[in-house]
C-alpha cells in the first residue's frame, strides 16, 4: 500500500469512528428526531410560487430517510401524488458538488429551476460557479449520482477528494472563468472550511446558523 492510499484509508476511518457517515440526504433533524428535507421549507412552493417558502410543523410528509414540511394540505397533496416531480435533486446537497461526487451544502434559498427540476445549492458561489458549465453538470451528476445516493455524505465527499474525477475543477480555476465571464464582478463567499463542513457540522449549517449570511435556523 503506497503512502497515498494509506493517507486515503487513515482518513475514511478518522471520518467514520469520529462522526460517522453522515445521512444519504442533505438533512437536518429537528428536536421531534426528524431528519428534515431543505430546512423545512417547502419543495412544491418553489415551482408554484417562484421562490422559497418555509412549511409547517403540522404539514408534513414522510419518505425513507427524510421529511417534508409544507405551506398547505393542498401543496402536501401534490407532493404526495408524485414526490419525484417536486423533491431536490441530488438528494439536496449542493448541486454544484453533485458532478464531482460531492455530497456538501445545503441552502434552501439558494435554488434555481431548470427543465422543469430543482438545484438546490450551498451558497450563492456554488450556484453561480455551477451556472458556468450547466448543462455539463447536470450532465455529470447525473451520471455520478446512483454511485453515491445511498453513501451517506461524509463518506461519499472524503473518497470523492481523495480520488477526483477527471472533469474535476478547483475553485481557483472556477473564479478565474468567472472573472473571465463577468469583467469587474468578483464572488467571494466564506464556506466555513473543510474540518468544519466534514466533521463538525451538518450540511445545512451555514444557512442556519447565518454563517455569512442571514440565519434561516433550523427546522422545529
Amino acid at each position: 500500500m503506497n503512502q497515498r492510499i494509506a493517507k486515503i484509508v487513515c482518513l475514511l476511518c478518522l471520518a467514520t469512528l469520529l462522526t460517522g457517515c453522515g445521512t444519504h440526504f442533505a438533512t437536518m433533524k429537528n428536536p421531534h428526531g426528524d431528519e428534515v428535507m431543505l430546512l423545512g421549507y417547502d419543495p412544491v412552493a418553489y415551482f408554484t410560487d417562484g421562490k422559497p417558502t418555509r412549511g409547517k410543523r403540522d404539514i408534513t410528509s414522510a419518505l425513507p430517510g427524510r421529511t417534508y414540511y409544507f405551506t398547505s394540505i393542498k401543496n402536501k397533496r401534490e407532493f404526495d401524488a408524485a414526490p419525484q416531480k417536486f423533491e431536490p435533486q441530488y438528494g439536496g446537497f449542493c448541486s454544484n458538488g453533485a458532478p464531482y461526487r460531492i455530497k456538501l451544502g445545503s441552502d434552501p434559498t439558494e435554488f434555481i429551476i431548470y427543465n422543469n427540476r430543482l438545484f438546490i445549492f450551498g451558497d450563492v458561489l456554488g450556484r453561480e460557479m455551477w451556472l458556468l458549465h450547466r448543462d455539463d453538470n447536470v450532465a455529470n451528476a447525473d451520471r455520478e449520482w446512483p454511485a453515491i445516493a445511498n453513501i451517506g455524505w461524509r463518506q461519499a465527499s472524503l473518497m470523492a477528494f481523495a480520488n477526483k474525477v477527471p472533469w474535476y475543477r478547483n475553485g481557483a480555476e472556477l473564479h478565474a472563468e468567472y472573472e473571465r465571464r463577468n469583467p469587474g464582478k468578483r464572488l467571494s463567499f466564506d464556506t466555513g472550511g473543510m474540518l468544519t463542513n466534514l466533521f463538525l457540522k451538518g450540511p445545512g449549517w451555514r444557512a442556519a446558523e447565518g454563517f455569512g449570511q442571514p440565519a434561516l435556523g433550523a427546522p422545529d
